[in-house]
């Protein structure tokens, strides 16, 4: 009697620990918990932790809530100025509701990404070269907007983040691109060389008005240059002698006369090579000269 009451026991207990195997299910805090009773969903979504069913009667299905990467593989495809390229790209996405995630679609991850697939051509096939590779902050938003359209409500999906990994280009553009970019930075080449130019003559033109005032200028210009020449110690340098020097000299002759001596009413004879290099830099045309009375 004792023996049976004792088995009774054992059996009892094994039973309950058996139920209690079946029904307890465990969901971690990523997760959340979709209970089908006899294949029909439970409202309500179980929460992290430790949670009850009815062995033989309910099933539970847990579906992770975290982010999840999808990479695009490379797909071909015709930019809106028929430039054939290859690109490939990444998803981010994760689950807002699992029960349409788990009911309204089948394998969601293989869905997304095949939306993802067909959603880059198209957009790709909108867009021009220049803006596929200069623009990727546009093509990413129109990609995450177009692949979000239909996985957002009818699937419980959120995309997060669409970015567009890689452009391949044939090598026929790609030697195409960079001519126009050598071309390209030639013409501002030039266009600096010019304006350097410009700038140069004008200031030029400043600093000659401004000797033109004052005739030492030219002079002091002169005697700078001379130095400039000279420092290279290269070459052999011909300076002419300067027309204004003899003038000076002239002036400074007839100014101050000898003492003792009468004032000077012409100008000292300074010899026929002063006289000729004066004659050639101050030339009267005597030919024009009307006769008097």
């Amino acid at each position: 009697m004792g023996a049976a009451i004792v088995l009774g026991l054992v059996i009892v207990i094994v039973v309950v620990l058996l139920v209690l195997t079946l029904s307890v299910r465990l969901v971690q805090q990523y997760q959340r918990g979709i209970v089908f009773r006899f294949g029909r969903v439970l409202e309500g979504v179980r929460q992290p932790g430790l949670q009850l069913i009815i062995p033989v009667a309910d099933r539970m299905v847990r579906v992770s809530m975290q982010t999840t990467v999808i990479g695009v593989p490379p797909q071909g495809a015709i930019t809106r100025d028929n430039v054939t390229l290859t690109v490939d790209a990444v998803v981010y996405y994760r689950v807002v509701d699992p029960v349409k995630a788990l009911v309204n679609v089948h394998d969601y991850p293989s869905a997304v990404l095949q939306v993802a697939q067909t959603a880059l051509r198209s957009v790709i096939g909108r867009a021009d070269l220049d803006t596929v590779l200069g623009d990727r902050e546009r093509v990413n938003a129109e990609l995450k907007s177009v692949i979000d359209a239909p996985t957002e409500k009818p699937w419980g999906l959120l995309i997060e983040r669409v970015e567009v990994k890689d452009v391949s280009l044939p090598e026929g553009m790609k030697r195409s691109m960079s001519r126009q970019a050598e071309a390209e930075r030639e013409r501002r080449a030039r266009v600096i060389a010019a304006d350097g130019e410009f700038q140069a003559s004008r200031r030029l033109a400043d600093a000659s008005r401004a000797m033109a005032a004052t005739p030492g200028a030219y002079q002091l210009r002169l005697l700078q240059t001379v130095v400039d020449v000279a420092a290279e110690k290269n070459s052999t340098l011909v300076m002419p002698f300067p027309v204004e020097l003899l003038r000076f000299f002239d002036q400074m002759a007839g100014r101050a006369p000898a003492p003792g001596a009468p004032a000077a009413t012409e100008a000292p004879d300074l010899g026929p090579v002063a006289e000729a290099v004066a004659a050639a830099a101050e030339p009267v045309d005597r030919d024009r000269e009307a006769p008097q009375g």
